[in-house]
């Protein structure tokens, strides 16, 4: 385990109702960008009408995508927005709830949202950075780089 102790510039809070037709990645990836945030931790709930969610394979290192191709309820939408050279990259989890009461979870890869989608953001005040990791070839985050 890693820490680090910063001190922000500023620190924002956010509250963001996506509307039925939004997609969720782009959204909030824009509303990042639109609002010079480089740093920021997310939670949300609301409900997609589809959504695409992946599992990653630790053996071949690869996601494996999950169509979810049904309405669904978003009971737990978590995450964190931070910077991958000079993008603003979205990773997120998400647990959907089934209309048979079961659930399914995973990384966010895509969703459409529908009717609407509640999602709290807390600009860390501070850029937050992805870098590759050799041992997985994932993008995670870097203590290094935190400025």
């Amino acid at each position: 385990m890693k820490s680090q102790v910063f001190e922000p510039v500023r620190r924002r809070d956010f509250l963001l109702v996506l509307d039925g037709g939004d997609e969720v990645p782009k959204a909030l990836t824009e509303f990042a960008g639109q609002n010079a945030i480089a740093g920021a931790s997310l939670h949300g709930i609301g409900a997609f009408a589809r959504a695409a969610i992946a599992y990653w394979n630790p053996q071949t290192r690869e996601y494996e995508e999950i169509a979810v191709d049904e309405q669904v309820e978003v009971l737990s939408l978590s995450g964190s927005l931070a910077t991958a050279g000079e993008e603003i990259k979205l990773h997120a989890h998400v647990v959907l709830g089934k209309r048979d009461g079961s659930t399914i979870g995973g990384h966010l890869l895509r969703a459409t949202v529908y009717p609407t989608l509640e999602v709290f953001i807390q600009d860390a005040g501070t850029r937050l950075v992805r870098e590759k990791d050799p041992a997985t070839g994932l993008m995670l985050l870097s203590l290094a780089r935190l400025r």
